[in-house]
């Protein structure tokens, strides 16, 4: 059940991760990190703890093109080289992630896999890959953060990353967590949330929207400070005829004191204007404990917010049979 999963979560912290065929593992100090969909959600995570992580989040098949000194320069072979490229898919039958796979094992580039099962795991094996199987408990890739999140932190050699996620197992308060996704999505109801955060912390926002698009079966959008102010504001200074458009719009800030200033104050100044035409505005504080604890307190209110408002809309919380129809269609 998907409460049971979402009460489950702190426990994935206690998971430690093993990498098999570990003496072809080739370390790097850069990483590039394919995947789709809730499998390739905790490399921005990682990014936000660690600012000066050298990362790429690649969603789409085959590798990302990366530059060379200037837009004209290309850096091919070369700058792959300088990377270790780790495929990640929870089912492991992703079919982007398995083209990521295949692409840099054609180039001989340093590679890994993390992944639960399936033919990536067959492809990592037959190939002596390095890789990692994590635990099958039946849960949907978006709540198996934990778990993903400390399989890269062991493919990355950070120790002290590991160390300290593995605090949150006894850390994370999942009862005050729904309290207040619970108390969140009753002022969501028959809304349309739209959630803001600095660009620094875009991939928590980010996490946000596909919690609500694939727990609670809702349109969900989002976008970042300051570049919001420049353009995606002006779209809400809604005339008269206009207002049928935008009128079930509400909004969510999520508020980082650790935010440049002048981010806070034009959060403050967006939420005034907002407020000022009749859009409602939650605020919520992402200042509990240090980055990882602020993080996932962050994601389980979503989590919960999301599960309670699938069980207004009578929609299931767990399964996503559209993402199902659309493989059908495409194979």
């Amino acid at each position: 059940m998907m409460d049971q999963a979402i009460r489950d979560f702190p426990k994935q912290f206690e998971y430690e991760p093993v990498i098999e065929n570990e003496d072809n593992l080739k370390r790097k100090k850069r990483f590039i990190v394919c995947g789709m969909g809730g499998s390739n959600l905790s490399a921005g995570l990682l990014k936000i703890v660690n600012p000066k992580l050298d990362i790429i989040s690649h969603r789409n098949y085959g590798l990302p093109t990366i530059q060379g000194p200037s837009l004209d320069a290309p850096r091919t072979v070369l700058g792959f080289e300088e990377h270790l490229v780790i495929a990640g898919s929870y089912s492991g039958n992703t079919e982007e992630t398995i083209d990521a796979f295949n692409a840099a094992l054609e180039k001989g580039l340093a590679l890994a896999a993390i992944t639960t099962n399936g033919k990536l795991l067959e492809l990592a094996k037959k190939n002596t890959a390095p890789y990692i199987q994590m635990p099958k408990t039946g849960i949907q890739p978006r709540l198996a953060l934990g778990f993903t999140i400390r399989a890269l932190l062991k493919l990355m050699g950070d120790e002290e990353g590991l160390r300290q996620t593995r605090t949150l197992a006894d850390s994370l308060d999942v009862d005050g967590c729904e309290y207040k996704g619970k108390a969140l999505a009753e002022v969501l109801r028959a809304k349309l949330p739209v959630v803001y955060s600095s660009q620094r912390n875009e991939p928590i926002a980010y996490n946000w929207k596909v919690k609500f698009n694939e727990t609670g079966k809702i349109p969900v959008f989002y976008n970042v400070f300051p570049e919001l102010n420049h353009n995606e504001m002006t779209g809400f200074d809604v005339s008269s005829s206009a207002k049928p458009l935008s009128e079930k719009i509400h909004f969510i800030f999520l508020r980082d004191d650790q935010d440049d200033s002048r981010i806070l104050k034009r959060m403050d100044a967006t939420k005034k204007i907002y407020t000022d035409r009749g859009f409602g505005v939650e605020v919520l504080e992402l200042t509990d404990g240090d980055p990882w604890q602020k993080i996932f307190t962050s994601l389980l209110i979503a989590d919960w917010a999301a599960f309670y408002l699938a069980r207004y809309y009578g929609a299931d919380p767990e399964q996503v049979p559209m993402v199902e129809e659309f493989k059908k269609l495409i194979a």
